[in-house]
């Protein structure tokens, strides 16, 4: 997500550490450098160092990705945030929220995808929790059951729907990304095609990651 609905009526450009007051450049800047490091974090082998499962994982993934734009990266939100009509979890309850799902079971497919939905209804962070939850997802789902997805083979409409329907009924969704899970775990291609579809999803198609 972009903004809170909050800031989006007060016309707010969230305070970064590049100093750009412009929404349209900030996001230009953020999809720029953060693909960029979405690359490093693979092609390091940065990725296999992450926590798995844990809030402490999306963190490290968080903050490698915006620690160069904005100086919340890693930490937990200080502010409710909504989408539309839904808020995600109220801040007086967020840590607590955060040691359930660092908690929840993880061994089967249906498990990840409910702690998946329990992470996106969270939402820790200020900023880019969607892009982040999506690589946490993946190395979830890489460790416990040696298959990640194919995020080129999952329609942006049909995802975002089941998202949002997700806070409901989680069905949906775990039928979309079930259909769309492949073998090719440590495929470089797979993993560059996957990040940019992960940003597209999310407003954000101006470079491609292996153009960076």
């Amino acid at each position: 997500m972009r903004m809170s609905k909050q800031d989006k009526e007060n016309n707010v450009v969230l305070p970064n550490k590049l100093n750009i007051t412009h929404q349209i450049e900030l996001n230009k800047a953020e999809e720029k450098i953060s693909k960029q490091k979405a690359k490093r974090l693979f092609e390091s082998g940065d990725i296999n160092r992450m926590e798995i499962g844990s809030f402490k994982g999306l963190a490290q993934i968080h903050a490698y990705l915006f620690s160069d734009i904005y100086e919340f990266a890693g930490k937990l939100r200080d502010v409710n945030i909504a989408k539309g009509n839904f808020r995600f979890a109220p801040l007086m309850y967020l840590s607590q929220s955060l040691e359930h799902i660092s908690a929840m079971p993880q061994q089967t497919f249906e498990q990840i995808i409910e702690k998946y939905v329990e992470m996106n209804i969270a939402h820790p962070f200020r900023e880019g929790n969607g892009r982040a939850t999506r690589i946490w997802l993946d190395l979830i789902l890489k460790s416990e059951i040696k298959r990640v997805i194919d995020w080129n083979a999952v329609d942006k409409a049909d995802y975002l729907s089941a998202m949002e329907r997700s806070v409901v009924k989680d069905i949906e969704i775990k039928h979309l990304l079930k259909a769309a899970l492949t073998e090719k775990i440590n495929d470089r291609e797979l993993f560059m095609k996957g990040i940019d579809i992960s940003y597209y999803y999310e407003g954000y198609s101006e470079f491609r990651v292996e153009d960076l």
